[in-house]
């Protein structure tokens, strides 16, 4: 946590790059006397932490409460060295005609090795992979992080982009950070978690001087499966039984807005399953505002069948939105391709994005990351 300000305006922010978390500012900042609180907003809690300086104003004796549970905590006073940060820079290219932005963070000694960080699915700008960026930057990395077209600063939409213009963004951000820094292609290479995961083997591919591939939480097949299955055990408790039933036309859905099956026959489909009791748990957006998708019909098997590099496979025991036997598709693949290195390694408890979702005394709490 680090605390900002004087006696009037104060600011706290919270920073762990364990967690993927940099400067995350905390709300509702109150203080009175010897005693300061705030709370921190995640997309599920809200935290609420209790302060009050100690032994002149050297430490934070506090307690943080979500929902019901409260856990008591003391914080020591550390003097920040802003000398220690990772120099960065801030650096735009233009990829088939839009501008896109990015920065890249220097370590401290220069090894002449690079790691660039893949875009991966939604709206998320460049701070969603920054505290990663940094992380690897202090073990020794230049490292290269970028906005994808329709995000943060960079021009374009991404929504209605193509996997091939999204891809091709991606080889050109990567041969521009060679180019900029002077680190070859053999001495870089690239991690992609999720969709970004999807999309590492084809540009190994592509780029085949690139020196390594690391793919995080990689769906098996095309992305669809994997908001199937996402929905499939967000689901699975209240709909029991009916669940197989209820996920044939669930997939219909998501093949309706990856472009797989017309709006007249998935009304057909709809109208035929209308008197079905669970139907009210049945996901379904307005047919007259949906956007194909076609990136969902994406697979990245066949370029796991080319690449010649190694590659670092990690999927998460605990992972609701992959399917389980994703690691399994992808080692058959690798097995028929060029490379004779690569390692997959499942990580007992870990979730979709890396957390460890095991047992603790305070689970509202990520216990620890899975880092590589």
């Amino acid at each position: 946590m680090e605390i900002e300000g004087d006696t009037y305006n104060i600011s706290v922010f919270f920073t762990s790059l364990a967690q993927n978390a940099n400067r995350i500012p905390f709300k509702g900042v109150e203080t009175k006397g010897d005693s300061i609180n705030f709370r921190l907003q995640s997309d599920f809690y809200i935290y609420s932490f209790r302060n009050k300086w100690a032994d002149n104003y050297s430490k934070l004796q506090g307690s943080l409460s979500v929902d019901t549970v409260t856990t008591e905590y003391i914080l020591e006073k550390k003097l920040l060295d802003h000398k220690s940060a990772p120099l960065n820079e801030e650096i735009n290219f233009q990829s088939n005609g839009t501008k896109l932005y990015g920065t890249i963070w220097y370590p401290e000694t220069i090894r002449n090795k690079g790691l660039v960080i893949v875009t991966s699915s939604g709206n998320a700008d460049r701070s969603a992979s920054r505290a990663v960026a940094i992380l690897f930057s202090q073990m020794g990395f230049t490292t290269y992080h970028y906005e994808k077209r329709g995000t943060g600063n960079s021009g374009g939409n991404w929504e209605v982009a193509t996997m091939k213009e999204l891809l091709a963004d991606d080889i050109k951000a990567i041969s521009y950070f060679s180019e900029k820094t002077g680190i070859p292609l053999k001495e870089i290479g690239i991690k992609g978690s999720s969709q970004g995961a999807t999309k590492t083997p084809y540009i190994l591919s592509g780029l085949a001087n690139l020196s390594y591939g690391i793919v995080v939480s990689c769906p098996r097949v095309a992305l669809i499966d994997s908001d199937l299955n996402y929905w499939k055990n967000r689901n699975a408790e209240a709909l029991g039984e009916n669940l197989d039933e209820a996920s044939a036309l669930q997939r219909k859905v998501f093949e309706f807005i990856a472009g797989k099956l017309s709006r007249i026959d998935l009304e057909g489909a709809l109208n035929t399953e209308k008197s079905k009791s669970w139907l009210d748990k049945f996901w379904v957006s307005n047919l007259d505002e949906v956007q194909t998708d076609e990136k969902l019909n994406f697979t990245p098997i066949p370029y796991f069948e080319r690449i010649k590099q190694p590659v670092l496979i990690l999927q998460g025991t605990m992972d609701e939105i992959i399917p389980t036997n994703s690691h399994e598709l992808i080692f058959n693949a690798l097995a028929k391709s060029n490379s004779d290195k690569f390692e997959i390694i499942l990580l007992v408890g870990a979730s979709h994005s890396m957390d460890y979702n095991g047992k603790s005394n305070f689970p509202y709490w990520s216990k620890c990351i899975l880092i590589i």
